[in-house]
């Protein structure tokens, strides 16, 4: 499994995961959930996934560091500034929240499964490899900063 570390930019696999998402809505629609307000979760998720991506992607360049999320080890510092005091992931936890408003739109509890398939394939694949790789660099600011902020929220 370590073969797929670090491989698959977290674009594809967001993307796949919403493909997934949208498939399980399509093959089971009798799963299909109509609650009122749907439509403004999914808007609010939409944009506060949106917002706290756009946060981190800031303070990463802000820290002048790699946003590269391929190659940590090309990263200058340990960011905990803005959006990165309550989260270490606000890039891939604001696609999380996009892909949550994507379930919400498609109405379809099977398409949560997209969601949690995403961030479980995040966590084993991308953010524990991430963390490993700059623990090694950083070492103890950075094993300050995980005992101090979530890994998502």
């Amino acid at each position: 499994m370590k073969a797929l570390e670090l491989k698959v930019p977290p674009v594809v696999v967001f993307l796949l995961a919403g493909a997934g998402m949208w498939l399980c809505a399509e093959w089971l629609p009798g799963w299909y959930l109509d609650v009122p307000g749907m439509s403004l979760a999914a808007a609010v998720l939409l944009v506060t996934g949106i917002a706290i991506g756009i946060a981190g992607v800031v303070e990463f360049r802000r820290a002048q560091t790699t946003v590269l999320p391929h190659d940590p080890e090309r990263a200058s510092t340990v960011v905990t500034g803005g959006v990165f005091r309550y989260t270490r992931n606000p890039m891939y936890l604001g696609l999380v929240l996009v892909l949550g408003a994507w379930g919400a739109k498609l109405g379809n509890v099977a398409a949560l499964a997209g969601l949690a398939a995403f961030m479980t394939y995040m966590t084993v694949f991308q953010v524990r490899p991430e963390e490993r790789i700059l623990l090694a660099k950083f070492g103890e600011p950075f094993r300050d900063y995980m005992a101090s902020v979530r890994r998502w929220i």
